[in-house]
């Protein structure tokens, strides 16, 4: 599995998903390959188009709960013209370009100071990183016991 952790960690709260990356870096899960990136590029698709599973982690503006998972599908017309891709526009990427876009999962992380160049993150961020934090371990556990499951039964 493959978690991509994005956002500019110079805007504040904007910075949410390379914090996750990097906390999840830390503890090493096994089967978990990590990206920390400033955006999404074209250059994501190679690696997406590998993976068995992806995950897209960003700071969100509209959250009322301390962070959202949602599955994403590929994009039916993805705009590439931008120097910053959705996760949707990577996966369609990724399938026109490898033929395979893996399952791909958002995990939305709520901020709330954003814009102002400001190094660091806001109280209410730092408390949904740590919700983020332990539902995805959490997730990732459950994802890798039924991963493993299913390869054994085959």
């Amino acid at each position: 599995m493959l978690l991509i952790g994005y956002g500019n960690q110079g805007r504040g709260d904007d910075g949410l998903g390379p914090a996750l990356a990097f906390r999840l870096e830390n503890r090493r899960l096994p089967g978990l390959a990590i990206d920390i990136d400033y955006q999404l590029t074209v250059d994501h698709a190679l690696a997406v188009s590998k993976a068995g599973c992806v995950v897209f982690a960003d700071a969100s503006v509209a959250c009322a709960n301390p962070f959202t998972f949602a599955t994403a599908k590929a994009a039916e017309a993805a705009d590439i013209a931008s120097h910053s891709l959705s996760p949707e526009a990577i996966l369609a990427l990724s399938q026109t370009l490898y033929g395979r876009a893996p399952h791909a999962f958002v995990l939305g992380i709520a901020g709330t100071v954003f814009g102002d160049i400001r190094e660091g993150l806001s109280a209410t961020a730092r408390y949904n990183l740590d919700c983020a934090e332990a539902f995805f371990v959490s997730w990732y556990r459950d994802f890798a016991g039924r991963e493993a499951g299913h390869l054994a039964s085959e």
